[in-house]
Parts: structure tokens; C-alpha cells; sequence
């Protein structure tokens, strides 16, 4: 197993899989209080429901990657880079808005479960309710994560997935400990800690990002010379610029130590302008955003 590739996709799984745990947890504590145990089966469906449809978005993901990979047509190689590029952007966005969310909610969120469970049992149609509101939870983060694994792997799908399977189940451990033994765990910090590994991680999507599209356009218009004026940049990359630094002699980033830089915080061995430039704006203004929900939710 790749470690440089499980690393990130159990971080980002833990996180995301404890938050639907969470709301798992929630949902049975309430109907524990309401003493309406028959409605748990639709607990679990939603759950594995939720499950199978984010493996399926997945593989969906992988294999349209996979088929443009073995397509003949000229342009492939272009498309290609372009769903990369397009997968990284809606990845950063998802992710950066659930981190951003999470943490002004964080007071609310428990009350808000509640609320909706509740609201749900008045109802005829309770249990489907309840499967639906599991369902869409497991789903939101299910999606978020094998969106993540799609836009940062493509060649080695197994490592990335190894890990994401290994942080659903902690945080499935987590949940059951919290609600089922009652053991103490902060999750204001919990939350916290790991969501500054999650906003370093995804200004490292930033980077792969840009170097997608940059991939895109130049051979785009190496293939046809009309595309050429795409390029903003007539030294070093074409909509990257010029080199920033080459380290990949003495801290190359696919061999330790330079590869757990890479994993958690970005880090490359060869990086241009406009990628240094958009990974501090974008720790500059998501960061500032994040740091300032968690002053508010202090308060």
C-alpha cells in the first residue's frame, strides 16, 4: 500500500465519515428518547444506502477517467486534464464550504438534527424520513470524499481507497464510542485539529489543480498551433510561469520525507509562480474564513 496516497483520503474520510457518524448517532439517541426502536432499520438502510451510492459516484468517476485514458481520439489527453481540473475545483469547493459550515454550525448542529427528527416522527411516513435524512447525510460526505480521490489519484486507486476505508471505519468506531459507551471525546477539538489538516490538504488540491490545466492547454496547443495564444506565459509553464524552485535532487516529493510534505501539506519538489501564488490565496482567504468561524463559535 502507497502510505503517500492513504494518508490524505483517511484524513479527509475520518473527518467527513465522524460528521456523518455524528448525525447517525444523533438520529438513534432520539429515537432511543421517542422509544421508537422499529424505526433503526431505517437507520441502517439509510446508511448502507448512503454507502453504495458513493461507491457508485466513485467508480463512475474512476471509470470515465479510465475510458478517456484507452480512447484513441486526438483530443483525449486534453479531456482528460480537463476532468482532472474540473474534479480538483469541485472537490476544493465542496470541501472548503463543509469546512467553512461545519464549524459555524458546530453549535447548532446537534439541535438541528434533532429538530428534523422529531418533524420527521409527526409524520405518517416516518421511516421513510428517517432513511432519507440518513441517507443524504452519508451521501454529502460519501461524495465529497470519493470526489476528492478522483481528482487526486487516477493511476493508483486502491491506496487512496485502502485509506478512506480505514477512516470510515475509525469514525464509525468513534461514533459507536461516543453514543453506545458513553466516551468522552472533544469534539469541538477533534473537529478542529482536523480541519487544519483538511485546509492544508485541499490548498495542495489547489496546486494539482492548476498544474492540470496548464497540462490541458499545452497540449492543446501543441496539437493545434491556433490554440497557442491560450498560453499567458512565453518562459517556463504555459499558464503556470516561470519556476519558483526545483528541490527534486536532495527532497524529492515521491520519497520520504518529502513525500509526507507533499501528502499533508503541499508540498513539491518542482512548483511555478502562479501555482505558489494561488496556494497562499487560497490559505489566505478560506483559512481567514475558517480561523474566523471558529473565533465566532467561541463567542
Amino acid at each position: 500500500m502507497n502510505i503517500s496516497s492513504a494518508l490524505p483520503t483517511f484524513v479527509v474520510t475520518l473527518r467527513e465519515g465522524f460528521e456523518a457518524a455524528l448525525v447517525v448517532g444523533i438520529v438513534f439517541a432520539c429515537l432511543q428518547k421517542a422509544q421508537k426502536p422499529e424505526y433503526y432499520r431505517w437507520i441502517y438502510s439509510g446508511v448502507i444506502a448512503g454507502i453504495i451510492a458513493s461507491i457508485s459516484v466513485g467508480w463512475f468517476l474512476w471509470s470515465s477517467l479510465q475510458h478517456i485514458d484507452s480512447s484513441q481520439s486526438f483530443y483525449a489527453p486534453v479531456l482528460k486534464e480537463v476532468l482532472k481540473t474540473l474534479f480538483a475545483l469541485m472537490a476544493i469547493a465542496m470541501l472548503s464550504w463543509m469546512l467553512i459550515w461545519m464549524s459555524k454550525q458546530a453549535k447548532s448542529f446537534k439541535g438541528e438534527v434533532e429538530g428534523a427528527i422529531n418533524a420527521v416522527l409527526i409524520n405518517e411516513n416516518a421511516g421513510s424520513g428517517i432513511f432519507l435524512l440518513v441517507f443524504i447525510a452519508v451521501l454529502r460526505e460519501g461524495f465529497e470524499t470519493v470526489l476528492f480521490i478522483a481528482a487526486k489519484f487516477q493511476s493508483d486507486f486502491l491506496s487512496p481507497s485502502i485509506g478512506a476505508i480505514l477512516g470510515l471505519i475509525l469514525a464509525s468506531l468513534m461514533g459507536w464510542s461516543l453514543f453506545y459507551w458513553g466516551v468522552k471525546i472533544n469534539i469541538r477539538l477533534f473537529f478542529q485539529i482536523m480541519g487544519v489538516f483538511l485546509l492544508l490538504i485541499v490548498a495542495g488540491l489547489v496546486i494539482s489543480a492548476f498544474k492540470n490545466l496548464d497540462g490541458a492547454v499545452t497540449i492543446l496547443s501543441q496539437i493545434n498551433s491556433n490554440y497557442e495564444s491560450l498560453c499567458f506565459f512565453n518562459q517556463g509553464s504555459c499558464l503556470l510561469g516561470i519556476p519558483i524552485w526545483n528541490t527534486h535532487n536532495f527532497l524529492p516529493d515521491n520519497q520520504f520525507p518529502g513525500i509526507i510534505l507533499k501528502t499533508l501539506f503541499g508540498y513539491r519538489d518542482h512548483l511555478y509562480l502562479v501555482q505558489l501564488i494561488a496556494y497562499f490565496l487560497f490559505l489566505g482567504i478560506v483559512g481567514n474564513l475558517y480561523f474566523s468561524s471558529l473565533k465566532s463559535d467561541s463567542n
